[in-house]
């Protein structure tokens, strides 16, 4: 009889230790709204922006000279996910909410150097003045902060790649190049500068319009998707 008793008190022991592990291994997700995002819209001086615009372009427009749209989107992962979890899956959602030139591809790059949103506002996609610390062409905060490259600096090797067409919510990833991005932003945060949205550019009407996070319909703000686990926390 204490044999048995002996025996189921391992037993629930064993048990409970396999439940604890299992608990900490458990997939966790958690839906993020981006924290800042903007247009870079090609100009040689960079005196342009729409920082606090409703909208993201990305692409060719059919503006004079057809110049170039490339979106800006970060995410702040500090108050949702513990900097010791191990990021599984990351997926990027987008509201297109028009745009030309048929299904392109749209290219997400992770950004080299940190940048600014402003209060520019234009709802369209010429831009309105930069005011400071927005992101333009030329500057990462306007107007005494610049890129290296104008247009941005980024990774060459994307990310992710999505083709986008017409209205709809177009996802990016999971990829495992989006995943060691956000888990490089998690374990240095000072490195989080997001990623840079790269259309098709060769060709005039080409630019897409997503809704930004400062658009009126909350269901349709830039949203990251990040499941992750933390047994080793």
């Amino acid at each position: 009889m204490k044999r048995l008793t002996k025996l189921l008190a391992i037993l629930i022991i064993l048990f409970g230790l396999a439940t604890a592990v299992t608990a900490g291994t458990a997939a966790k997700t958690t839906v993020l709204v981006s924290s800042r995002d903007t247009t870079l819209i090609e100009h040689a001086r960079g005196e342009l922006s729409n920082g606090a615009g409703s909208a993201l372009f990305v692409g060719r427009t059919n503006q004079p000279g057809g110049s170039i749209r490339r979106g800006l989107v970060a995410f702040d992962l500090t108050d949702q996910i513990p900097t010791c979890a191990k990021v599984t899956s990351v997926k990027l959602n987008l509201n297109a909410e028009r745009g030309k030139g048929g299904r392109v591809a749209i290219e997400l790059h992770r950004l080299l150097q940190d940048w600014g949103e402003g209060n520019s506002n234009f709802d369209g996609g010429k831009g309105a003045p930069a005011t400071s610390g927005d992101a333009t062409w030329t500057h990462t905060f306007y107007n005494n902060q610049i890129w290296n490259h104008p247009g941005g600096d980024f990774s060459p090797i994307p990310s992710a790649v999505e083709m986008v067409g017409g209205q709809g919510i177009y996802t990016w990833g999971s990829t495992p190049e989006m995943v060691n991005d956000v888990q490089l932003w998690l374990n240095s945060p000072q490195e989080n500068f997001g990623w840079l949205l790269l259309g098709k550019e060769g060709k005039p009407k080409t630019a897409k319009r997503f809704a930004s996070r400062e658009t009126s319909n909350p269901s349709s703000q830039p949203q990251l998707e990040v499941s992750f686990h933390t047994n080793a926390c």
